[in-house]
């Protein structure tokens, strides 16, 4: 009777087991920050994800670069190309992808003041990639 289910991010369907487009729709849709305060919490979320994600300091660096003392905003081309690249990588493989059933799963936890943030993945090859991932404030 139920023609789709969502398990740990995935939808599972008579299609077979893909990612839940849902998840990476609200990183692809996010606009582009637009002050100081909302790359700083892009860049947060992001580096939860930094060692899944080949050279993020050099992608994010023309964003980081905005984080200095006495910098005025000037959301540049390179900030722009950075910010992109920095969605891209979030949301294809192989940061996000289907599990391996047969290989060990990590799950990886974060806590701060006034949230809590879960991931669970798997190491089976360099980079890592992300099953699902989970957060609330």
């Amino acid at each position: 009777m139920v023609t789709q289910w969502i398990v740990l991010g995935h939808v599972i369907s008579h299609n077979g087991i893909e990612v839940d487009k849902a998840k990476t729709d609200l990183i692809v849709n996010l606009p582009p920050p637009t002050s100081v305060k909302v790359i700083m919490s892009c860049l947060g979320h992001a580096d939860f994800y930094r060692r899944f994600i080949k050279d993020f300091s050099k992608i994010a660096k023309p964003l980081t670069n905005l984080l200095a003392k006495d910098v005025p905003f000037n959301f540049s081309n390179a900030c722009h190309v950075a910010f992109i690249k920095l969605k891209e990588a979030l949301t294809s493989a192989p940061v996000l992808q289907l599990p391996i059933w047969g290989d060990a799963f990590e799950l990886m936890c974060g806590a701060s003041d006034y949230a809590v943030g879960v991931v669970l993945g798997q190491c089976v090859e360099t980079p890592c990639h992300i099953l699902c991932e989970s957060h609330s404030e």
